[in-house]
């Protein structure tokens, strides 16, 4: 399914997961205060490969200048909600405000850094999944969900599955360069073993 991560409607029609994620998002208004910032929704309930336990990434961008008044905001907004935390870093070179917090049913992180979503690594891993996610089929729907089961994250599940070595977060990205051909011929080649 094509979607830009900034409208969540899709996920009304989704699997039991990405409904109640939906519904999570809508009534904590999270979409709505953060407008200004472009949320986008990464991670695995997009490309539903969730489990028990995944928790819902959204990405904004937001300003090295308005990094601390979107602290303020996660703070004011969400701060009494249950396992609530903050914190402000350089990552990759972007200031970058990361904060997570217990919603309803779901753990919502909300990823907030000084580049457009669009270049985030997470939205990137999220289109190079779904492609491969695309190409496989439902076969690798499983395997991916499986690893996970099995205590891997999500990048490192794909790395392994399609021999990628080195840092999986790194292999996963340099499959952008790959056309779009070459990348499903590669997925098609792989025999996936027997995950049960």
């Amino acid at each position: 399914m094509t979607h830009d991560g900034r409208n969540l409607h899709y996920l009304r029609a989704g699997s039991f997961q990405q409904r109640r994620a939906f519904l999570a998002l809508h009534r904590s208004g999270l979409w709505d205060l953060l407008g200004e910032f472009g949320p986008v929704l990464a991670g695995t309930v997009p490309i539903n490969i969730c489990i028990a336990g995944s928790d819902l990434d959204v990405l904004c961008e937001v300003p090295e200048s308005e990094q601390d008044r979107f602290a303020v905001l996660m703070q004011t907004h969400f701060g009494a909600q249950p396992g609530f935390w903050l914190a402000q870093r350089t990552i990759g070179g972007y200031a970058t405000t990361i904060s997570g917090f217990h919603y309803w049913t779901e753990t919502i992180e909300v990823f907030g850094q000084a580049l457009p979503t669009a270049q985030q690594h997470g939205w990137r891993h999220l289109l190079i999944e779904r492609a491969i996610l695309v190409a496989g089929g439902p076969a690798w729907r499983t395997a991916v969900r499986t690893l996970k089961q099995q205590g891997l994250k999500t990048e490192p599940a794909f790395a392994q599955l399609l021999g990628l070595p080195g840092d999986p977060y790194t292999a996963l990205l340099a499959l952008e360069d790959w056309p779009a051909e070459t990348l499903r011929e590669r997925v098609a080649a792989i025999v996936l073993p027997d995950l049960t």
